[in-house]
């Protein structure tokens, strides 16, 4: 048989079948190929080495300080706790100061002054710190670091709040020091000796991160129903909020373990936050804030809010219900994501999302500023 005769000879019904199948699975592996370059990469977890062993050193004290009866071993955590003056002196620009309003309760605030700013009339940030309700204070030094930043940063006059903390002291204790801050700061005497004479009270934000997010959400809710006589609250700062339920959620047990938030520590907190013997749950509104005991905040002047959440933190889809009530609510909010980020994250300068936030926080205060301003 030549080689012509054999090349155009006909194909049978069988080899056809064969060179159809054939050509349909290098279609497939070429789609699936495809499909495999042009997928996006998943987000991980991006921290350097010195980051990651500080988060893992404040989980093992954290979870060495937590006892099982509901008690914080204070003695153990204190000779690892590490306490920042006040610096009279202008630091990087900016002074501090502390401030008592009640020293039966050692409820008191640091106040940082942007000293470069004196003559310009600034806002006042009144920020509460995070630890789960139960740990730190404004003078440890990540705190203390970060009011700097604010400060200089934004630029505004920035209230860091010590109020008491659990289980020594439960609910509603946490949530009355803050609020009683403003309620000192509206007086016209103790602002004038506590406050520089730039510090504007009628552009006073309310801002905090983790626990202190919660804190900051339900200040500002209780300000939007109390008679300020000086004070207005026009702006919301809620970063990584903690927040929760009785209903576990996705990222609570897919991102459980990742640095410092697990599904263990957070039992621990509701439990050591909550009155014992009172018949409180986590769909409480105080935790579960947009759950089904949720307040209906919808005919309520809810000042504007940024919420800055990251996606390897076990909070988020508690941080993202809260996002979303606040929009089905009618109220004006913002939502920071970063996929590549833990909780606490913008605590640590050497990463650039922290100075990221930073930028956000200036921006959304100079827009509401300026919004409020043209009312």
């Amino acid at each position: 048989m030549s080689i012509e005769s054999y090349i155009y000879k006909p194909l049978t019904y069988s080899q056809k079948l064969v060179l159809i199948y054939h050509t349909k699975s290098s279609l497939i592996s070429c789609q699936m190929s495809m499909e495999a370059t042009t997928k996006p990469p998943q987000p991980s977890l991006s921290l350097p080495w010195k980051t990651r062993i500080h988060l893992s050193f404040f989980s093992i004290v954290t979870d060495a300080c937590c006892r099982k009866n509901c008690t914080v071993n204070r003695r153990l955590l204190n000779l690892l706790d590490f306490r920042i003056p006040p610096t009279s002196e202008p630091v990087n620009g900016v002074a501090s100061h502390d401030v008592v309003v009640d020293e039966t309760r050692n409820l008191w605030f640091r106040v940082y002054v942007p000293t470069q700013h004196a003559g310009e009339d600034l806002p006042v940030i009144v920020f509460f710190h995070g630890g789960g309700f139960a740990f730190l204070s404004p003078d440890v030094m990540p705190y203390d670091a970060v009011c700097h930043r604010f400060a200089r940063t934004v630029p505004a006059i920035v209230v860091s709040v010590n109020y008491r903390l659990t289980p020594e002291h439960r609910y509603p204790a946490q949530h009355d020091d803050c609020f009683d801050v403003l309620k000192f700061l509206d007086d016209e005497e103790n602002r004038s000796k506590s406050l520089p004479e730039n510090a504007n009270m009628l552009r006073c934000f309310v801002a905090g991160d983790s626990a202190g997010g919660n804190l900051a959400h339900h200040v500002a809710q209780r300000a939007c129903e109390f008679n300020f006589r000086r004070l207005k609250v026009i702006g919301v700062v809620a970063i990584q909020p903690f927040f929760g339920g009785e209903e576990g959620t996705d990222s609570e047990t897919r991102l459980d373990g990742t640095p410092i938030i697990s599904k263990k520590r957070t039992d621990w907190f509701w439990k050591a936050f909550f009155p014992e013997g009172e018949g409180f749950n986590r769909d409480h509104p105080i935790s579960n804030v947009s759950g089904p005991n949720a307040v209906d905040i919808s005919k309520l002047d809810f000042p504007a809010t940024m919420v800055v959440v990251a996606g390897f933190d076990a909070l988020y889809d508690w941080q993202k219900r809260y996002y979303e009530w606040l929009k089905k609510s009618g109220k004006e909010v913002y939502l920071f994501e970063y996929p590549n980020m833990c909780h606490a994250f913008y605590l640590y300068p050497e990463l650039p999302e922290s100075g990221q936030v930073l930028a956000q926080v200036k921006d959304f205060v100079h827009t509401v500023w300026s919004n409020v301003a043209t009312l």
